[in-house]
C-alpha cells in the first residue's frame, strides 16, 4: 500500500519474509551429531582415532559457517517484506523494528522489472533487490521517488455530510 508524505512515500511491502535454508539447518543438525559422535569416541577409541574425529568435527564447522556467512550476505540485498520509507536517493527499510537506512550513490542505477525493482551499482552488481508491491504503479512510483520526481496525488476523496 503507498501512501503519500511530504517528502516522499511509505509503501507496505506485502511480500514474503526471507526464510532460513533448510540445507544450513540440516548441516547444522549433522554438526551436533556429528559433537555427539566425536565426545563418544574419545572416551571409547584410540587417542589417534579420537583426535582425527575431533579433526573432523572441526573441518565441519568450519565449513558450515563459511556457508552461513555466504547465505547472510547473498540474502543481505534482498528486500520483499516490512515498511519501505522513500525519499529521493533514499530508502528506509523498517522490517519487524529492525531499520536499515539505504543511501543510494551518483552512479547507482534503478531498473524495473514487472512488479520489483533493482538497484545496482556503476558497475552492473546488483546491491538491492525489492519486490512484494502491490502492483506495477506502485514500483514505478518507488522508481520515480528514488530518481527525484516529485508525485502529486490526482484522485481526491471527497466525502459530503447530509446538514
Amino acid at each position: 500500500m503507498l501512501k503519500l508524505t511530504d517528502d516522499g512515500a511509505k509503501i507496505t511491502l506485502q511480500g514474503q519474509p526471507q526464510v532460513l535454508d533448510n540445507g544450513l539447518f540440516w548441516f547444522g543438525a549433522a554438526l551436533l551429531v556429528g559433537a555427539v559422535a566425536v565426545a563418544l569416541a574419545m572416551s571409547l577409541l584410540p587417542v589417534r582415532w579420537s583426535i582425527g574425529a575431533l579433526a573432523l568435527l572441526i573441518i565441519g564447522s568450519f565449513i558450515f559457517n563459511r556457508q552461513r556467512q555466504n547465505h547472510k550476505k547473498a540474502m543481505s540485498g534482498q528486500i520483499s517484506s516490512g515498511i519501505l520509507w522513500v525519499r529521493c536517493n533514499e530508502l528506509v527499510h523498517d522490517n519487524q523494528g529492525k531499520r536499515a537506512h539505504i543511501h543510494l550513490a551518483d552512479g547507482d542505477i534503478i531498473t524495473l522489472e514487472g512488479e520489483q525493482l533493482q538497484i545496482m551499482d556503476v558497475n552492473h552488481i546488483r546491491k538491492y533487490h525489492i519486490s512484494g508491491f502491490d502492483n506495477e504503479k506502485e514500483a514505478q512510483a518507488t522508481k520515480a521517488i528514488l530518481q527525484g520526481q516529485t508525485l502529486n496525488k490526482r484522485h481526491v476523496t471527497i466525502k459530503m455530510s447530509n446538514d
